[in-house]
């Protein structure tokens, strides 16, 4: 009898753990069966940077030599190391591929045989390093005369204390339905409004991005001048050239409105500038070209600003920032910028003109109007040498 009772004993054990394992299998989610671990990806990106640089260069848009100083950074400067599987350089070469590229997640992973979750978090890690150096990388203000405006009569002494261009440039973005109509700008599509600054080294100095495709170039200047973190210093004694979207005040050089101003309507016969105000701008928008050049540069580098990424929005500006650092490097590291460059509008009807409701305190209306003195000092200043010397160009 006691025989029978133990045995029933263990075989209600017996039942109860086979019911615990069970309902713990129910309730556990099964992974995905993921690819095996294998080395091609660390063997295709040390084989690619042993072939042929042009090649590498229009796939990762650097030379190898430029690739590996990257890496090299990027383990001094942040906390990306080498996994058990996975190098730097292979999480360094995804990011490039993609933004450079504009390629998918899906070409990515057949290149170096990764999984989606793999090929996502490596492109990740790259876009935090890329964000912790990227302040690090922007241009620093000049202190004295650069080289172009010393170098040149055209812009010298007028322009002797101009440190750079500023602008903003439109880059499509993917937006939550609901929040379409505020990040639709003028042209109709949907897009974040990027601030920069460059120097005429065609560096970035200063980016900020994420504002809605909506805003006003000088709201969002405003915001850069005013908000408590990462904000735009300008050195006493300098100044940035606007163009009419902004208004013409201290630190702030903009064109004389109303005016002929864009390049090309000043080319030809019979176009040369006939009086101080038609001067000053041909040469403030000659200058002023720079911030031009570097966004076309910029979105014909990394073209996956040809369409909108398909990250969150907070990533989208962040990837902006990654983008205007690396570009930093490149100018510094591989001074050719031989892809083709995306041509910016400047059409004339196309400006968005900066219009005064005047609601201005006293303190800014005089500012204004010193600025507009000075502005007029200059012009009639650039006449008068242009009238001595037989060029009004």
């Amino acid at each position: 009898m006691e025989d029978d009772e133990s045995d029933l004993d263990i075989m209600l054990l017996m039942l109860d753990n086979i019911a615990r394992a069970s309902t713990k299998s129910a309730n556990q989610i099964e992974r995905p069966v993921c690819r095996p671990i294998t080395d091609i990806g660390y063997d295709y990106i040390q084989k690619a940077l042993a072939e042929k640089h042009e090649h590498f260069r229009s796939l990762y848009r650097m030379y190898p030599e430029s690739f590996e100083k990257l890496c090299v950074l990027i383990r001094m400067k942040t906390c990306l190391r080498d996994t058990r599987h996975i190098c730097v350089e292979e999480m360094v070469a995804t990011f490039l591929l993609t933004v450079g590229q504009s390629s998918k997640y899906c070409y990515t992973i057949d290149t170096f045989k990764r999984s989606v979750f793999a090929t996502s978090e490596n492109f990740h890690k790259v876009l935090k390093a890329l964000n912790t150096i990227a302040p690090d990388l922007m241009a620093k203000p000049g202190v004295t005369t650069c080289a172009k405006i010393r170098e040149s009569t055209r812009f010298f002494p007028y322009f002797k204390d101009c440190i750079g261009a500023i602008d903003g440039t439109h880059i499509f973005a993917m937006i939550p339905k609901d929040d379409v109509p505020s990040y639709r700008n003028r042209k109709g599509s949907v897009s974040h409004n990027v601030l920069a600054a460059c120097n005429f080294d065609l560096q970035f100095i200063y980016v900020l991005s994420g504002w809605e495709g909506s805003a006003h170039d000088s709201k969002v200047l405003n915001d850069a001048l005013t908000r408590n973190t990462c904000n735009l210093e300008v050195p006493d004694g300098k100044y940035y050239l606007v163009d009419c979207g902004f208004a013409n005040r201290q630190k702030f050089l903009a064109p004389f409105r109303s005016t002929r101003y864009h390049l090309q309507e000043f080319r030809g016969q019979g176009c040369d500038p006939g009086n101080p105000n038609e001067l000053f701008n041909l040469r403030h928008a000659s200058l002023r070209n720079v911030i031009e050049r570097i966004f076309g540069i910029f979105k014909s580098r990394f073209l996956i600003f040809k369409s909108a990424p398909p990250f969150s929005f907070k990533m989208q500006a962040e990837l902006v920032l990654a983008c205007a650092g690396l570009h930093n490097f490149l100018r510094k590291e591989c001074r050719s910028d031989a892809f083709p460059v995306e041509v910016i509008n400047t059409d004339p009807k196309e400006v968005n003109i900066f219009e005064d409701n005047g609601d201005v305190g006293t303190l800014e209306s005089q500012q204004r109007e010193y600025a507009n003195n000075w502005r007029n000092m200059i012009a009639s200043s650039m006449w008068a040498d242009a009238l001595g010397n037989g060029s009004q160009r």
